[in-house]
């Protein structure tokens, strides 16, 4: 047991009026690196990409020049969460757009905690990247002039998303670089297999930090089974979300923060965790469904759809001036308002405007989706509620997605780029897997990293019974969720203190993962109960509305006892013109 507060120390990064930090509960002791043999196999390659999505194939594709590459991913290679993007990928590109007007949707979204030199380069750059991505095979859907069919989505001030196959753009990405990646024979595709812990390195007196590779379990036999381990100069982590940390999410079941897990471990600073994204509208499939439930995309409200609740009324007309299309953490809060007033577990999408003709090829996944659930979204509303979408934190990066340990990148969902803030702007993701991608790739071709020794691995190893899983998903559904207070918060880490206590499960997938879930957990539930206001995606219904003092970064890392470290990076000053808090 970790004494109370103990797990927790101040220590202010920047000047500016500071946040009294709360005492923290007591937390579970964190395991320092996950118990499991010996590598029975050793390779050595220039670049090793953790995670086959859109971020981690076009981190490989823009490494290829950089000597021998090899993507790890944890199932088969179309497995993660790019293969569910629904919506589509935001840039500018219709007449009368501009990239100021999606820098400053950007902001606004992002409740004043996006880092506005990161939303510049995100949105200027990110035009070529999406030409690169069309170069590389990827499809949009287009009109019969052969110009890109345009959505928009929350928070969005003007048309500007492509889409692919109606909503299945994710699915049409992935299948493009997948073949751009296996007709490479120069990337090595290694699938099944899951990264365990970075591999710490040799490093100077006074040297920064630095990993020299990953070790990694392949489900398997020959020289690829069991354990390894891959050296590389650069380690380039894409593994995605952390999902599966609620009982209910629209995130694959491979989305269990390892990626967020092992660099926490290896001591990686992870930046503004506490903001996790609820998607307004989940089907819902009855009070007892579990696990990954299917989107209805907001593109549907782009298209004419509306919210109405248990009484068939509209009601986010005069709660935002784009009701429907407000920025998601408006909308989710506003349903759970709603539904809490109601007593109701959901409410619904309303596209009944919208011809059959319509769903099935504007929205085919959606359709199928509705009609396997019995559903016909011509003809019936369609019952939703909020369920855990996008973690808008994760390890911190800078503008080329290097970590503050030298050999370490991160880029996607699993990384803090700055673009996000507090709040996602809807179909940015896409685009940030592109564009950091590839200044990665710039960066290591600048920097040319040396290959480094692994040192010796004194950390201690752990791990956690993998039957924890069901009581920490529900623990964090019910107080780490969309609506959170003191009181909740500090009941879910008494939750997750006796969890964590059962301790000396036998090395395997289930036990690995449930560590890693865990560890992220424990990292979002201290970080939730520290930040005391209400900024986007992080609702305290003890702390109405945002805080000045909190208008900063939570940052936390893993310290030598197997406990948190938080401190604390004001933001910069909100610009001007107000755009950035708007």
């Amino acid at each position: 047991m970790v004494p109370d507060g103990a797990s927790t120390t101040t220590s202010p990064v920047q000047a500016s009026p500071q946040p009294s930090f709360p005492p923290l509960p007591p937390l579970p002791v964190l395991p320092q690196r996950l118990a499991a043999e010996r590598p029975g196999w050793i390779r050595e390659v220039d670049i090793v990409v953790i995670g086959s999505g859109i971020a981690g194939l076009t981190a490989a594709l823009e490494c290829r020049d950089l000597g021998t590459i090899m993507v790890v991913t944890k199932d088969e290679v179309s497995a993660g969460s790019t293969h569910w993007a629904q919506g589509g990928i935001a840039w500018v590109q219709a007449e009368g757009d501009t990239v100021q007007q999606h820098i400053d949707d950007t902001l606004v979204a992002g409740a004043g905690l996006c880092i506005e030199d990161a939303v510049r380069v995100l949105v200027t750059e990110g035009p070529d990247e999406v030409a690169k991505l069309i170069n590389r095979g990827a499809e949009f859907d287009r009109d019969l002039a052969g110009r890109l069919e345009l959505t928009r989505e929350g928070g969005h001030m003007r048309d500007r998303i492509a889409h692919a196959g109606g909503d299945a753009t994710g699915a049409e990405i992935e299948r493009a670089l997948i073949a751009a990646v296996t007709a490479d024979r120069g990337i090595e595709i290694v699938e099944h297999a899951l990264v365990l812990d970075l591999i710490p390195a040799e490093v100077g007196t006074g040297e920064q930090p630095a990993v020299a590779g990953v070790t990694l379990h392949v489900l398997g036999e020959g020289t690829r089974g069991g354990v390894g381990a891959v050296h590389a100069r650069a380690v380039v982590l894409a593994t995605g979300g952390i999902g599966q940390i609620y009982a209910v999410t629209t995130n694959p079941p491979v989305s269990t923060g390892d990626g967020v897990a092992a660099a926490l471990r290896a001591g990686a600073r992870l930046r503004d965790i506490e903001f996790i994204q609820f998607h307004p509208t989940v089907l819902f499939l009855g009070a007892g469904a579990r696990g990954q439930l299917p989107l209805v995309s907001e593109a549907v409200r782009g298209e004419g759809g509306l919210l109405v609740n248990s009484r068939g009324e509209r009601f986010m007309v005069g709660k935002h001036p784009l009701a429907e299309l407000a920025p998601r953490d408006v909308v989710a809060k506003q349903i759970m308002k709603e539904m809490a007033a109601d007593g109701v577990d959901h409410l619904y999408v309303d596209g009944r405007m919208l011809a059959e003709e319509t769903w099935r090829v504007r929205f085919p996944t959606i359709w199928h989706s509705c009609r396997r659930a019995g559903i016909n979204p011509a003809t019936d509303l369609i019952p939703v509620a909020p369920a855990c979408h996008y973690f808008c934190g994760g390890v911190q990066t800078d503008l080329d997605g290097a970590t503050n340990l030298a050999g370490l990148y991160a880029c996607g969902e699993v990384a803090s780029s700055g673009v996000h803030g507090a709040n996602r702007l809807a179909s940015n993701s896409l685009l940030e897997g592109l564009v950091f991608a590839r200044r990665i790739a710039v960066d290591l071709q600048r920097k040319q990293p040396i290959r480094r020794r692994p040192a010796q691995d004194h950390r201690e190893p752990g791990l956690i019974d993998r039957s924890v899983v069901p009581a920490m998903q529900q623990a964090m559904s019910r107080d780490a969720g969309g609506l959170r207070d003191a009181a909740g918060l500090d009941r879910c880490a008494r939750e997750l203190l006796r969890l964590g206590g059962r301790s000396g499960a036998e090395s395997g997938l289930e036990s690995w993962e449930a560590t890693n879930l865990m560890t992220v957990a424990t990292a979002i539930v201290a970080s939730a109960r520290l930040r005391e206001e209400s900024r986007g995606a992080q609702w305290r219904d003890d702390f109405e509305g945002r805080r000045e003092p909190w208008h900063g970064h939570l940052i936390v890392e893993h310290d030598v006892r197997g406990g948190l470290r938080h401190d604390f990076a004001a933001a910069l000053p909100i610009p001007a013109d107000g755009q950035a808090n708007r």
